[in-house]
Order: C-alpha cells, then structure tokens, then sequence
C-alpha cells in the first residue's frame, strides 16, 4: 500500500472520531492538539529520532509522548491517536497525516480551499467580496490562503482543487489574445 493510502486511513480515522455526533473533541481542536504536538517534535532532532527508531520498544516511545502530551494538555483522543502511530511504526508520517486529516475534515464540514495570488496585499473588504464570489461559485463555504504573486499585472487567480479561476490582467490578456487568433 502506498504511503499516501496509509496517511489518508490515519486521517479518515481521526477524523470519523471527532466528527462523530457524540464526540468529545471538536475537529479543529483536535488540529491544534496535533500541530502543537507536531511543533515540539519538529523542534527536537533528538525526538524525532527516538520516536522514529525501530530499536527502541514502544512503551518507552509511548511513555516520552504521554509526557509531551500531559505537558501540552491533549485530549486523550489525540494522545491515543499518537499512541495507535506509534503501535504501527507510522510517527515519521505525522506531518502528512495532519495535512490530510486537515484536509479531511474540512471535506467533511463543506468547505473547499482556495489558493489565491493577487498582484498586490487585498484589502478585508476585497477578501470578503472575494470570498462571497468564491462561495456562490462553488455552492461551499471557502477556506482561503492568500499569496502575493508580482508576476501579475492586476486581478486575481484563485485555486480551488484542480479549477483555477483566473481573473487576472494577465488571463484576460490572453483570452483577448486567443478570441483573436481565432477570429483571423
């Protein structure tokens, strides 16, 4: 099975937990409680070995994160999600089980991702409107990241998926470009 296969099955089964009606931990605490659980394993070369090594039994692996964990104040949920990585050898995938299961519950809660370039920083009014736009296109509330692009003139370029809304200088410069290559 594929790396990414794995990831996703870890991802879908945290996130069957904390999306569940009776659940005891809302899915964007249980996102915190791993990436501040992510942050400290990211700042310690040394943990990111004992917990990646295969020499050294899981119970010892188990009691250091029991004590990261109590010290961060996770959710039992979340230190027994970090415990079932452990039992599987699957700690170094960490990183990628976030994002997935980031992305997971996100699907889940209807939302979509937009990745959106403009030439300059928006304006809050302009991310709203943006936003609005965003949302009656795709019939979803939207999730966006901003990012600015100097290579455009003007306009914006929003990703969402695989579908890119390009409402650019640059993209309508060469629709105009193309309508005319056609019409000759």
């Amino acid at each position: 099975m594929r790396l990414s296969a794995v990831v996703t099955r870890y991802a879908n089964a945290l996130a069957d937990v904390v999306t569940a009606s009776a659940a005891a931990l809302q899915p964007q605490a249980a996102l915190q409680e791993l990436r501040a659980f992510e942050a400290v394993l990211e700042s310690s070369e040394e943990l990111r070995q004992v917990l990646s090594t295969p020499a050294i039994p899981n119970s010892r692996k188990k009691a250091v994160v029991g004590r990261i964990a109590g010290m961060l104040k996770l959710s039992q949920i979340t230190r027994n999600f970090l415990f079932v990585l452990i039992d599987h050898g699957r700690m170094a995938s960490l990183q990628q089980v976030v994002r997935s299961f980031d992305q997971t519950v996100d699907e889940r809660l209807g939302f979509a991702r937009a990745e959106i370039s403009s030439a300059c920083e928006l304006t809050e009014a302009q991310r709203a409107a943006l936003n609005t736009e965003l949302q009656q296109v795709t019939g979803k509330r939207i999730r966006m990241r901003f990012a600015v692009d100097e290579g455009l003139i003007g306009g914006v370029v929003a990703r969402i998926g695989s579908t890119v809304y390009d409402g650019s200088v640059r993209g309508q410069l060469k629709s105009l470009q193309r309508r005319l290559g056609a019409e000759s």
